[in-house]
């Protein structure tokens, strides 16, 4: 039971810090800490794929109308709005995939409790909120020098501490995008990474289990997927309205718990 409430904890700080720009990985990999997960770096890669699998699946849902309009809009096979949508996300994924491709090996032992790292990073997500709250609103819609931009944003945030949403939104903002455009694609263009990297793992062979595993991680995905919806919405609002500094403190805050633990100034025992 202890395995299932711990996995549960960290579905639900997935959920919440995947949407809201604090890093989901970098607190996730602060909860295994407190936790005490000793789970070697495979096994926890598997417990965060599956809860961004989870949180995946809950854009899909908030973002439904949208998603149905742009699969039916691809199946006209014209070049419409849909089709150049999808085109952007394509050059946004670039970035990350090539790096997930090329690092994939030394990525994983960054998801193995590097709380000092993360600190650092948290501090790097902060400045970027701060940033973004401070441009300008327009009415700017995604280009594709902006997609690919954006894309490189998210490709540094695979770094655990380096918000995916707050980089690749923060972005967005400062090249002039209007903030509500900015949410949406930042949201939806992490959605065929996961599901591809999900792909990948599971026809190399590289995401196994055993029966002892499954309600941990099935409870850990219905916490990711019902707190991510609510997460979800509730981002959208909070960009539209500018109250990204907000977070930027609360990853500083985060930031010095994590460095003074990560460096032993403060330890648990």
């Amino acid at each position: 039971m202890g395995e299932t409430f711990e996995a549960i904890v960290l579905g639900i700080i997935q959920g919440l810090t995947e949407f809201l720009p604090v890093s989901s990985s970098g607190h996730l990999e602060l909860a295994k800490f407190f936790l005490n997960d000793d789970s070697v770096a495979e096994q926890s890669m598997l417990m965060t794929v599956v809860l961004h699998a989870a949180t995946a699946l809950s854009t899909i849902i908030v973002f439904r109308e949208e998603v149905i309009r742009i699969i039916k809009g691809l199946f006209q096979f014209k070049w419409n709005d849909e089709t150049i949508f999808s085109l952007k996300i394509i050059i946004s994924m670039i970035p990350a995939a090539i790096v997930g491709l090329l690092f994939e090996d030394a990525l994983e032992t960054l998801f193995d409790k590097q709380i000092t790292l993360v600190g650092f990073m948290l501090i790097l997500t902060g400045l970027l909120l701060f940033l973004a709250d401070r441009a300008k609103n327009t009415d700017k819609k995604v280009s594709y020098s902006n997609a690919l931009l954006i894309g490189i944003s998210q490709a540094i945030a695979i770094l655990p501490g380096i918000s995916r949403s707050g980089a690749t939104i923060s972005t967005s903002v400062l090249l002039g995008i209007d903030r509500e455009a900015a949410a949406k694609f930042s949201f939806l263009m992490v959605v065929p990474l996961i599901f591809g990297k999900m792909a990948k793992d599971i026809i190399s062979g590289e995401i196994t289990y055993t029966s002892d595993i499954l309600l941990p991680m099935g409870a850990g995905f219905i916490a990711a997927f019902v707190t991510g919806l609510l997460a979800c919405t509730w981002m959208i609002k909070l960009v539209k309205s500018s109250k990204l500094s907000y977070f930027a403190y609360y990853c500083f805050a985060a930031a010095i718990v994590a460095i003074l633990f990560g460096t032993g100034v403060l330890n648990l025992s």
